[in-house]
C-alpha cells in the first residue's frame, strides 16, 4: 500500500512576520529550524498558540510519566504511522 502525505501550506521561517515570527523565534528548535509540525498551523496564528498549549500540556504537564517517556511515546508513535519527523 503506498501512502501519501498531505500537503499543507506553510509559512517559512524568513517569510514570518509579526506574532509568527515571534513564535517561530520561541520555538526553534535546538538543531535550528522549527518543527514541520509546528509550521503546519502558521497560516492560523490563533490555531498555532492552541495547538502549542496542547504540546506543552502532554510534554510538561503533570503526569505520572517523566519527560522522557513522553518522548519515548511520541517516537513509537510516529514510527508505527510512518512519520520521518
Amino acid at each position: 500500500m503506498i501512502r501519501a502525505m498531505a500537503w499543507i501550506k506553510t509559512i517559512p521561517e524568513r517569510e514570518a512576520k509579526g506574532g509568527l515570527a515571534e513564535i517561530y523565534r520561541l520555538w526553534r528548535s535546538p538543531a535550528g529550524p522549527v518543527d514541520n509540525i509546528l509550521k503546519v498551523s502558521s497560516l492560523n496564528v490563533a490555531l498555532l498558540k492552541a495547538h502549542l498549549a496542547i504540546y506543552r500540556q502532554c510534554m510538561r504537564g503533570r503526569s505520572g510519566l517523566t519527560r522522557a517517556q513522553r518522548e519515548m511515546i511520541a517516537v513509537v508513535v510516529s514510527t508505527l504511522n510512518r512519520c520521518t519527523y
